[in-house]
């Protein structure tokens, strides 16, 4: 919105550069959960959007888990609110990819709140309130593939659709493949991050501080995909208008930064998968737009350590369970880092030590684009 006042004057031609946008973005989304964040909270807590103890049978968090039994969930809401708002301020409103991903984003925050709502509505986390894991998985397919199919019709987007990069290559491993793959297989991603967010989401500041990193991350990818110049140099596929998903990205960085001030141990609020179906969903259709899906595994690798031991975990304990008639465990608990915490790590520990794996996994991503 903001950016069409350059049109009325050329003293107010800073409206047409990308990264001011993408700055004024994401200090507006920040600024909204702060100061909105104390309301939210208060509203919450009156309308009793409190989730189920998040860390039952975890008996060194035991009297910690107690004292969050109180603390509010659904709190993606403000997340989302400040991320739409800030987008429909700073973006131009006729590009095609900011609206697809504003409406993704929406999207994936409506399945994590009739998820949240019913947790809430039934107090018990493993309720699934009228909506079956499948059915929730298919909805969250639909969406991702609705989205993806839409990049694929992008006059522009579509000559680099269909085909798969890999981190350190130059030239993709697979070209021209088949429309119906690719779109199977970004949705597969798309869906993935989504839930390697929503399982990441366990302890207080974890999956905000690694969203935050990862969205810096992709921000960056997303910048450089959108420069001729720079695509050009760095040899990868420079995709047209892909410059204005910063201005999105950024918005989220702000607004994770933002939720960290509430979010940080001891947490006023959760954000529920409300938030990090939506916030998840959102980073995983920006590695698709960028050809970047097979790096996300290395960026997002906080998030796929969390998925992966919860993997690990259910199969083997499943496998066990049929063989031996009694399961067996590889973790003390999963996803990890309730591993950790029963080794005696403490949250702030675990929270901390696994952002510095974050940096370092984005650190690792971003070192791709030269080392080809």
């Amino acid at each position: 919105m903001l950016y069409w006042l350059s049109e009325f004057s050329e003293n107010l031609r800073i409206f047409r550069y990308l990264t001011f946008r993408s700055a004024g973005a994401a200090l507006t989304a920040m600024t909204l959960v702060i100061f909105l964040g104390p309301w939210v909270v208060r509203a919450l807590k009156k309308f009793s959007f409190v989730a189920p103890l998040r860390l039952q049978g975890l008996v060194a968090d035991e009297e910690l888990d107690l004292s969050k039994a109180k603390t509010p969930s659904m709190g993606g809401l403000l997340i989302i609110f400040a991320i739409l708002v800030s987008t429909l301020l700073w973006a131009p409103l006729n590009n095609a990819l900011v609206l697809l991903f504003i409406g993704n984003m929406l999207a994936y925050c409506a399945i994590g709140f009739y998820d949240d709502y019913n947790k809430v509505l039934y107090k018990n986390k493993d309720v699934d309130g009228g909506i079956s894991a499948k059915a929730k998985l298919l909805l969250q397919f639909a969406v991702a593939g609705g989205s993806v199919y839409f990049i694929t019709i992008i006059p522009g987007l579509n000559n680099y659709t269909q085909d798969l990069m890999v981190p350190f290559f130059k030239h993709p491993v697979i070209a021209n493949a088949p429309i119906w793959i690719m779109i199977i297989f970004s949705s597969v991603v798309v869906v993935g991050a989504s839930n390697a967010v929503n399982l990441t989401d366990g302890l207080d500041g974890l999956a905000t501080g690694n969203m935050l990193i990862a969205a810096g991350t992709y921000v960056v990818f997303a910048y450089l995909s959108g420069n001729v110049i720079y695509s050009g140099y760095l040899n990868i596929p420079y995709i047209e208008g892909a410059g204005e998903v910063c201005v999105f990205g950024a918005a989220i960085m702000g607004a994770c930064l933002g939720f960290l001030w509430h979010n940080c141990y001891p947490a006023s609020m959760f954000m529920g998968d409300t938030g990090s179906l939506a916030l998840g969903g959102s980073i995983g259709l920006i590695a698709v737009l960028v050809k970047q899906e097979v790096t996300l595994i290395i960026v997002g690798g906080v998030f796929v350590m969390e998925t992966l031991s919860v993997v690990i975990q259910t199969s083997y304990f499943k496998y066990t369970r049929k063989k031996y008639g009694e399961g067996r465990r590889v973790f003390l608990m999963a996803p990890i880092h309730h591993h950790f915490q029963k080794k005696g790590w403490t949250e702030t520990q675990v929270v901390i030590r696994f952002w510095i794996l974050g940096i370092i996994f984005a650190g690792i991503g971003l070192a791709t684009l030269k080392i080809r």
